[in-house]
């Protein structure tokens, strides 16, 4: 499936918001990301030409920064920098605290039934704040943690 067969398989009403929000990242997105389908979901990740690596848990994925989704309930925006990261997490809550919009928010899921639900200028800060380069540094860190933790449990 590609990015457009995504969006022509939305409802329109929900088409408009995934649109919106994919503007926003886009618009936002540092270099060294791509946008792509990933997980049945709008995915943005840094490809395996920028980091061979990939994700540390399946190698043969890209490492993913973010998705954008439709479910039945609502629609997501899965903030994976939120969640590894402390300092961006208390940033983002705060900023879409004093945004005046409801945050509906998992670990690093932001749940939404429509556009307006979302702060989209603290979403697109948000997405600047993480250059791909800091948000592999942040992975191998972790990765590295989990290797370590592994040992010291045998």
């Amino acid at each position: 499936m590609t990015v457009q067969e995504y969006l022509e398989g939305l409802p329109d009403d929900r088409r408009a918001a995934i649109e919106a929000v994919r503007a926003t990242i886009l618009a936002n997105l540092s270099e060294g990301y791509e946008e792509g389908i990933q997980y049945g979901m709008l995915g943005y990740y840094v490809p395996h030409s920028v980091y061979p690596a990939g994700y540390h848990c399946d190698p043969k994925q890209p490492l993913g920064f973010a998705a954008l989704g439709s479910k039945k309930t609502g629609m997501t925006l899965h903030l994976v920098c939120v969640y590894a990261d402390s300092e961006l997490s208390a940033w983002f809550r705060q900023a879409y605290q004093e945004s005046g919009k409801k945050l509906d928010m998992g670990q690093g899921c932001v749940r939404f039934k429509k556009l307006d639900d979302l702060p989209l200028d603290v979403i697109g800060e948000l997405i600047r704040r993480m250059p791909a380069s800091k948000w592999i540094e942040i992975n191998e860190a972790f990765a590295a943690e989990r290797k370590a933790a592994k040992k010291t449990k045998k």
